[in-house]
């Protein structure tokens, strides 16, 4: 064959978590759930951080981005998946399949910078309390979250700019319930080798670097921590920093394991059980992780709710007023 007939090539087959029909109802009855959730949870708690003056702080603007990011990352595979379950087809053009893989990647390359953030603040935080002030500026915080978005813009065009150089033959099914880069190269008929080498590179170098100011600050934070002579404010700041460094750990090696582990082209039946993890179970978790355990957050939505509250009740008592 030759390259012009095999540039015809545009669409593929998503084959998703299973070709059994009679278990893709009980699929989408599990995964619809857990898709609201995850929107509702995220952009609430964006919502929150914009309404309420108090959480303008270096911390809940991270906080929010990050909220935003798993936002982004759900709606990037979720919806298609939901729609699979269901459709005879299940389809895919690989300007969509582009597409895709370039907002999770944006998503997720966000993630790991805001990361990397959030922990250097809690370090400063509580390592350095009394300059916390003048080494998290506001403008730092800016500063960090943009260089987040402007190297999560850059990333996936790299990837995406050099899946024009593949050509596709043979087998037109991505085993798997979204379109990732890996399965892609196992379809190509052009060796993958330097797209290979550019995920190793890049993705490599993103999550080495940001993983490693995670590792360092949150050792610190220990080493802060177990001077602490308070029993109480011990216990509470080592469940804080227990319930983050876990939430991050999942993500992180869910990534690291995805994408850096050798021969991770070749092995396609780790794909989604590991995909599930930062793609589902993260966003799924971050909400509750970072805010239901935040005294700050919870009381936020308490005066929100009261506030609206008190507005229902005015309403019905005086129905005129308005």
């Amino acid at each position: 064959m030759t390259k012009d007939n095999h540039s015809l090539t545009t669409e593929f087959i998503l084959v998703g978590f299973t070709e059994r029909p009679e278990l893709k109802p009980l699929l989408f009855i599990l995964f619809f759930p857990i898709y609201l959730i995850t929107m509702v949870g995220n952009l609430g708690l964006v919502a929150l951080i914009i309404v309420e003056r108090r959480l303008h702080t270096p911390m809940y603007i991270f906080l929010g981005n990050l909220a935003l990011m798993d936002s982004c990352c759900s709606c990037a595979i979720t919806p298609k998946m939901l729609e699979n379950f269901f459709s005879e087809d299940r389809m895919i053009s690989l300007y969509e399949c582009m597409a895709q893989f370039y907002f999770l990647c944006f998503a997720e390359t966000v993630d790991c910078f805001l990361l990397a953030a959030m922990a250097y603040d809690r370090y400063v935080a509580i390592c350095s309390p009394l300059q916390y002030h003048s080494k998290m500026s506001k403008t730092l915080c800016i500063q960090l979250t943009t260089g987040a978005y402007i190297v999560g813009n850059l990333h996936p065009m790299i990837h995406v700019g050099f899946l024009f150089r593949l050509v596709f033959c043979g087998s037109h099914e991505i085993n798997h319930f979204f379109c990732d880069v890996l399965p892609l190269y196992r379809l190509s008929c052009v060796d993958p080798y330097i797209n290979e080498l550019m995920i190793l590179i890049f993705s490599g170098s993103v999550q080495s670097f940001t993983i490693t100011i995670v590792i360092i600050s949150y050792l610190y934070i220990l080493f802060t921590i177990f001077k602490m002579k308070s029993k109480e404010g011990r216990g509470k700041a080592l469940s804080t920093c227990a319930s983050h460094f876990l939430s991050v750990s999942i993500f992180y090696g869910s990534l690291l394991f995805m994408y850096i582990r050798p021969s991770s082209v070749n092995e396609e039946d780790k794909d989604i059980p590991v995909a599930v993890f930062y793609t589902v179970v993260i966003p799924l978790l971050n909400p509750f992780i970072y805010s239901l355990r935040n005294k700050e957050v919870i009381n936020a939505m308490k005066k929100i709710i009261m506030k609206n509250k008190s507005h229902i009740l005015k309403q019905k008592s005086n129905p005129l007023a308005n």
